[in-house]
């Protein structure tokens, strides 16, 4: 297998653990990018969200890791939250053959005095937000003297969000000598101006910078007013009944009221926007990544920088503003190969945007006409799973195999009745199969965690 990575310098450790994984081979962005971080070339590169980028920039940066050097050696820098969390995730798996590698996420929204904490018992890779690690450096708690690594995740979204200075300023901490790395899923010319202040010949290469053709198949639906758009949405998701979908709304206080009303329909949705605190951010994304909300409803500002993993359906309940915008959102689904469904409700007064999507997207536009969608509802959008809560976590050392030990041999739940377990700084979520939830927590009030009691209850 040419594109395996065992045809790669990189340490056997690593290897072995991406059997473990079950990374048999590369995606693109891996099989064009890693040859050249592993040889140390500065890099800029177009690639979307999914592509595998993660991965690519981790192994590279876990591949020169020095774990007996408690010094910083590596920053990256995300848009938001939710992606640090996500990419020190994936970094952390990826780095689980490789004993006492410490990752640690630097974002607003979360204690600043746990992350100084942490910060003094040293870290060898730091994941953040640029405005927070911009803080740190100014107060001189994060040293950035030797690192070998930076790297700029999805550097147009940071753009946009105006965190232009605040790059620019962390940068200014780095030393001359380091790998810079810089992925982004569009090129406007502010990333040049970028690249051109924090690397040094980088070499270039893009993949996956416009979507397959046929890999998301996109429908679009006609209503005569936006207030039918409710009662079509309802019968698209019970004729299609995707179990897994994000529905994007223009407004936060749509949003609210199109999850509300999914919710009367028995459809398993949540709402997510800019009003949510942080902790309710984590929640609500944490049940839709275990399977116990199928439905995410959002506007364009709080689902950027998401990485979610097999999305079925996107489904534009309002159209964006521009074509642009249009094939980042649907880009969400048809992740490693798979097909998705992009569906996008319009008025004849949007035609216009329509013109504009099939020019940049290169693809004809496929018409659904609403009155052929399903009028029954009769179909089942519950969720499979629940989410229970442990207020305890990082900060209790708190490890999944403990939980998993406490649900089998406390609760007697079985293994496979489990899902997900995302372990935070002081709490925990755990999937479980919905029947089984009550009874769980019940057992679980009574029993202990790693000998300890702790406070549950579903999320």
């Amino acid at each position: 297998m040419t594109n395996s990575f065992n045809t790669l310098p990189l340490d056997p450790k690593i290897l072995e653990n991406l059997v473990t994984l079950g990374f048999l081979s590369m995606t693109p962005i891996q099989e064009k990018a890693l040859p050249m971080i592993l040889q140390g070339d500065d890099l800029i590169a177009q690639a979307k969200t999914g592509s595998g980028k993660t991965a690519a920039f981790g192994l590279g940066i876990l591949n020169k890791l020095n774990i007996e050097n408690k010094a910083l050696q590596s920053l990256v820098l995300c848009p938001t939250h939710e992606l640090a969390e996500q990419v020190a995730e994936e970094i952390r798996r990826l780095a689980r053959f490789t004993k006492n590698c410490k990752v640690l996420v630097i974002c607003g929204g979360t204690s600043e005095h746990q992350q100084l904490n942490s910060l003094e018992h040293g870290v060898h890779i730091i994941v953040g937000t640029p405005g927070r690690v911009l803080k740190f450096l100014k107060k001189g708690a994060i040293n950035l003297n030797s690192i070998e690594f930076l790297v700029l995740d999805e550097a147009d979204r940071m753009l946009d969000m105006g965190f232009r200075e605040e790059m620019e300023a962390v940068a200014a901490f780095t030393p001359r000598v380091k790998q810079s790395l810089l992925f982004s899923a569009t090129f406007p010319p502010e990333i040049e101006e970028l690249s051109r202040l924090f690397q040094k010949n980088p070499k270039r290469l893009s993949v996956d910078s416009q979507h397959e053709k046929n890999a998301i198949k996109q429908i679009f639906i006609e209503v005569d007013e936006h207030r039918e758009k409710l009662v079509a949405l309802n019968n698209l998701l019970g004729q299609y009944k995707p179990q897994s979908t994000i529905i994007f709304c223009k407004t936060k206080q749509l949003c609210a009221d199109v999850a509300k009303a999914l919710l009367k329909q028995g459809i398993a949705a949540l709402a997510f926007h800019g009003d949510l605190d942080q902790n309710e951010r984590t929640v609500v994304l944490t049940k839709f990544s275990n399977k116990s909300c199928l439905v995410l409803v959002a506007t364009d500002v709080a689902a950027r920088g998401l990485d979610v993993k097999d999305l079925e359906a996107v489904v534009n309940f309002d159209l964006p503003t521009n074509a642009e915008v249009y094939t980042h959102r649907i880009g969400r689904t048809a992740r490693a190969g798979k097909i998705g469904l992009a569906f996008s409700f319009f008025v004849a007064g949007e035609k216009y945007k329509l013109l504009e999507i099939e020019e940049y997207t290169g693809n004809r536009n496929e018409f659904l006409n609403v009155n052929s969608l399903s009028t029954s509802s009769q179909f089942n959008l519950k969720a499979p799973m629940k989410t229970m809560y442990i207020n305890g976590g990082k900060k209790e050392k708190m490890r999944a195999g403990d939980i998993l030990g406490a649900l089998v041999n406390e609760a007697g739940v079985a293994a496979e009745d489990v899902g997900n377990i995302n372990i935070f700084e002081k709490q925990s979520y755990v999937a479980i199969r919905s029947h089984l939830l009550e009874g769980t927590v019940a057992k679980l009030l009574e029993g202990k965690i790693k000998g300890r009691r702790f406070k549950v209850g579903e999320a």
